[in-house]
């Protein structure tokens, strides 16, 4: 994440800079790699996760081409920034064999929220 808005993703045995991701409108604070597999046209897709200043959350496709998957919007009065970002999953499996994975975030204001 970065001050310019970005979230830039690098092949480190290359140092290489793979992609750029923009959409944040603000300084972007975090990135976390999320634990959700999606399938799409070119097979499956890792998905990575940003928090910003602007009081977003969003889930972006690494494979397909700078593809915003997801925004959540933070509460301005609550919130004021998403600081830190953290996929936690639980041990025990629900229905159809899919375990449930919770989304914790802090902000400027100092909460942690969950997103479940």
């Amino acid at each position: 994440g970065s001050n310019d808005k970005s979230v830039r993703l690098w092949d480190i045995r290359s140092n290489q800079q793979i992609q750029v991701f923009n959409g944040h409108t603000s300084d972007v604070y975090t990135v976390e790699y999320s634990p959700f597999v999606i399938k799409n046209s070119i097979g499956n897709s890792n998905v990575i996760c940003s928090g910003s200043r602007d009081n977003t959350i969003r889930f972006w496709d690494i494979r397909s081409n700078k593809n915003e998957l997801y925004v959540i919007k933070g509460d301005n009065e609550k919130d004021d920034g998403i600081i830190c970002l953290k996929f936690v999953s639980l041990e025990k499996e629900v229905k159809n064999n899919c375990c449930c994975v919770s989304l914790f975030y802090g902000s400027n204001k100092g909460p942690i929220h969950v997103w479940v």
